[in-house]
């Protein structure tokens, strides 16, 4: 039986964890190949948020927040974090194209088109260009699906564009704890008192979705695509 191959294209470090932590603890639970692609950093040059110890901090973070997730293959790129509306977009795609064809996964995630964020909605279109069902390199992606991360995903008012409304459910029951625990590893990252990002708000959503569809906890996704042999 071919092991499945799963990959996250992770905008920065810590939207894997915060998007989709748990299932990827889950997967690895069954063995599957999960590789997260963490597509921003320093990049070339000057950065305008300050020096490359900044990504060296959130990366050391990243190694060891997926270990509690089960050990995960962990890839950095540099595309230029906060500022990859600023730079060609022929490029974004083929940075994330090239990950997905040395990668030739069965099932892609991207973050949710519609965040907030900028870096979010650019690199989950790079990913829709390079999945394209009838490219050959696209060829064995039988899912291709969005996650929400807290404090991007719901940021975006409704009334100007189409909110996250998931139509996919992975049911993480007795995973959630992996994920707070790799979320616990992304000191630089966490906000004090009841945000989006706190422990508490993560669960409160993992138990949320999970009673959506009648089980303990849950992380939900879009479906973009889904192919049956």
């Amino acid at each position: 039986m071919v092991r499945r191959r799963i990959l996250v294209i992770a905008p920065h470090a810590d939207d894997e964890t915060l998007g989709m932590g748990a299932t990827i603890a889950k997967k690895m639970h069954a063995a599957e190949a999960v590789t997260v692609a963490i597509m921003t950093g320093h990049g070339a040059g000057v950065h305008p948020l300050g020096s490359k110890a900044i990504w060296d901090t959130v990366r050391a973070e990243a190694k060891n927040a997926v270990v509690h997730l089960g050990s995960p293959s962990l890839q950095f790129f540099e595309l230029p974090a906060v500022t990859l509306s600023e730079y060609p977009v022929h490029k974004i795609n083929q940075v994330v194209a090239d990950v997905i064809k040395s990668i030739d996964p069965h099932e892609l995630y991207l973050p949710f088109y519609h965040d907030l964020h900028l870096d979010h909605r650019l690199l989950s279109n790079a990913g829709l260009v390079a999945a394209r069902a009838y490219l050959p390199t696209s060829s064995n992606i039988d899912l291709v699906a969005m996650y929400e991360v807290p404090t991007e995903t719901h940021l975006m008012p409704p009334a100007i564009n189409t909110p996250f409304t998931p139509n996919h459910y992975q049911n993480v029951s007795g995973f959630v704890a992996q994920k707070l625990a790799a979320w616990d590893s992304y000191k630089s990252q966490q906000q004090s008192g009841f945000t989006p990002r706190s422990p508490v708000a993560l669960e409160a959503l993992a138990i949320l979705r999970g009673s959506e569809i009648g089980v303990e906890a849950a992380e939900g996704f879009v479906i973009i695509r889904s192919v049956t042999s």
